[in-house]
């Protein structure tokens, strides 16, 4: 066990403040800072435990002499108090890295640039339906440093972005699932998206023969880094060349373990994206030596999760969907790929260096207008050419040329999509950015949108 005796946890939210009492139950002295305010909820766990903090700043003098650190995902590397701390040999972790050293349950662990929610949620619904003791961490559930003080499963199934994977170090995943790869926040990245591509990498470190890596077998990204590779798990491919699931006919078939075939007609969950997000859980529950019973039942009852492809309402013939967790450009394709009716696009926000040309095709294939919700619209509106209400370039899905509004707020952005709808139309909140420069979050971005469409 490493020894070390003063911890700093820089950040306290979920993470942090969970890393906190972890790390003041296992004896350590605990400080934490946190540049912002700290929520209310968190100081009360955190003076229940007596443990010591300060928020509104980072005072260098009491972090500086720290044994380690735990830092919060959301601080950048290139923080000027982390490169101090770097450059004086301090080690800095992440939350997850340190828990790991107090656990010894099986970790299922879950990155990729799109549909990591979605997988962990169908992982975990059905290792609970399987009457495993379970825990759901990372990304979504509560913090997995909490759940190792306090309640001791285990099994953790645990979504991981690739600012945690950052700095984790010794972790490893019994089980490491690689969902795709497309250039997302290369703005953490000096917007090199090598550098993004070797974070979501770190998911297979100090994998051995026992432990399962399972990944999409067409990712273009996944595949040439796996030829330069050599990893030490055993891999499941999943996808049309892999071997471990896929589609044949009009079934799913998965063959980790004992063979699975069901109809595509029957998973809860539709569309091409969660077919895959289908395979990759379903080869995690075989490696787990889960029934195919359970795993049958759990694809054809899952509900999915808030804020993705998530169905609002109809408001006089318009479908509204809240697809506010697509904060990149890949997950927008996939939100498009899945329309069956002409579409309304609502997108927009903090961009983190986004390449809005994948989408082109669908755009003109779905869509009749485009609605921009955000505070710098320039970029979009240079991609798609928008002059005097209407794109230069591009024709929609109605053969006129596409539709632009440009907006500023949720509101006018929320009724500029529903005047341009028509009966049978759906209006698609599915906005390719981060949520940063008008939401909290994008829980709170799709939150609003819902209240705000439920009130039209």
């Amino acid at each position: 066990m490493v020894n070390r005796r003063h911890i700093v946890v820089l950040g306290a939210g979920e993470s942090g403040t969970g890393a906190a009492i972890l790390a003041r139950e296992k004896g350590f002295d605990v400080f934490v800072s946190d540049c912002g305010t700290i929520t209310e909820p968190y100081r009360a766990l955190l003076d229940q435990n007596h443990i010591s903090w300060e928020d509104g700043q980072h005072t260098a003098s009491l972090i500086l002499n720290a044994d380690e650190v735990i830092k919060s995902p959301g601080i950048p590397l290139t923080a000027p108090l982390v490169v101090q701390l770097l450059a004086q040999g301090t080690p800095v972790i992440s939350e997850i890295e340190f828990a790991a050293r107090y656990t010894d349950a099986k970790m299922i662990c879950i990155t990729g640039s799109n549909g990591k929610t979605t997988t962990t949620s169908l992982i975990f619904d059905i290792l609970r339906r399987a009457g495993l003791n379970v825990g759901l961490a990372g990304n979504i559930g509560h913090s997995l440093a909490l759940q190792v003080a306090h309640e001791h499963h285990d099994y953790y199934v645990i979504e991981l972005s690739s600012f945690q994977l950052d700095n984790m170090y010794d972790f490893r995943a019994n089980i490491a699932i690689l969902l795709n790869i497309t250039p997302d926040h290369l703005d953490r990245y000096n917007y090199e998206f090598q550098n993004y591509i070797d974070a979501k990498f770190r998911i297979t470190q100090n994998q051995t023969p026992d432990d399962a890596f399972i990944y999409w077998s067409e990712d273009p990204v996944i595949d040439r880094e796996i030829r330069k590779m050599s990893l030490g798990a055993t891999l499941y491919p999943f996808g049309q060349t892999g071997n471990a699931a896929y589609v044949r006919g009009n079934d799913l078939v998965v063959e980790a373990h004992e063979p699975l075939c069901m109809p595509l007609d029957q998973l809860s969950l539709r569309g091409k994206h969660n077919r895959l997000n289908s395979m990759a859980a379903s080869i995690a529950a075989q490696v787990l030596r889960i029934s195919n019973s359970v795993i049958r039942e759990s694809l054809m009852q899952f509900e999915g999760v808030e804020h993705r492809l998530q169905y609002v309402a109809t408001v006089r013939g318009v479908r509204f969907i809240n697809d506010s967790k697509a904060t990149n450009v890949n997950s927008c394709w996939y939100a498009l790929e899945s329309m069956t009716t002409p579409t309304v696009l609502i997108l927009g926000g903090k961009d983190k260096g986004n390449d809005y040309s994948e989408i082109d095709q669908l755009v003109r294939a779905k869509c009749h207008t485009l609605v921009f919700m955000g505070l710098h619209n320039e970029k979009l509106r240079e991609h798609f050419a928008a002059r005097d209400g209407q794109s230069a370039t591009f024709t929609g899905c109605d053969g006129r040329p596409l539709r632009i509004i440009d907006t500023d707020n949720l509101h006018d952005a929320l009724l500029g999509a529903y005047h341009a709808a028509h009966d049978g139309d759906t209006v698609l909140l599915s906005p390719c950015c981060a949520s940063f420069d008008l939401f909290r979050s994008y829980e709170d971005r799709g939150t609003q949108f819902m209240n705000a469409v439920r009130q039209l």
